[in-house]
């Protein structure tokens, strides 16, 4: 069986990021988006399409499966049970180097794919959701500032840890 990749965003609060993150999961092979929290929907309550997501997503918003879920520990742990292993997209002292998070392998074959969790532009993702995960992945950096948009980071990540 082929593994699967997801993404699990959580409060993220920008229409424009949660559309580009569906154009990169598209380009990267995502099978499918979890929203979760405040996070927007590419459909918001009326059956309407949420403009702002659907101008920076490109139709992306259309071909990614997604589902959305008021809290993220559902998710999370219906994953665990299937055998995805959790990765955090996160600055944290238990943080290791993205570079050295590898997809499943023939060595690894109790994992079923991966899901990465990233959270709102300003405050990341909560400890409560970082002690559910396995793994948490930091991007460094080398300027002043101590962060990327999360858009970026979620590119950045995938593109590397996904080998694409």
């Amino acid at each position: 069986m082929k593994n699967k990749f997801y993404i699990i965003l959580h409060n993220i609060r920008s229409a424009q990021n949660v559309g580009s993150i569906f154009r990169t999961a598209d380009a990267c092979g995502i099978s499918k988006i979890y929203l979760s929290g405040y996070t927007p929907k590419p459909i918001d309550k009326f059956g309407r399409e949420v403009g702002a997501i659907a101008k920076t997503a490109l139709g992306a918003e259309k071909d990614i499966e997604w589902e959305y879920f008021p809290q993220p520990n559902k998710i999370i742990d219906k994953l665990k049970k299937e055998g995805v292993e959790i990765i955090a997209i996160e600055q944290n002292e238990k943080s290791v180097d993205y570079k050295k998070i590898h997809p499943p392998s023939a060595s690894r074959r109790r994992r079923k794919g991966m899901a990465f969790i990233v959270g709102n532009e300003v405050k990341g993702v909560s400890k409560q959701l970082l002690a559910k995960c396995d793994k948490i992945a930091e991007i460094p950096m080398k300027g002043k500032k101590e962060s990327l948009n999360v858009s970026v980071t979620t590119g950045i990540a995938l593109f590397r840890i996904l080998n694409i």
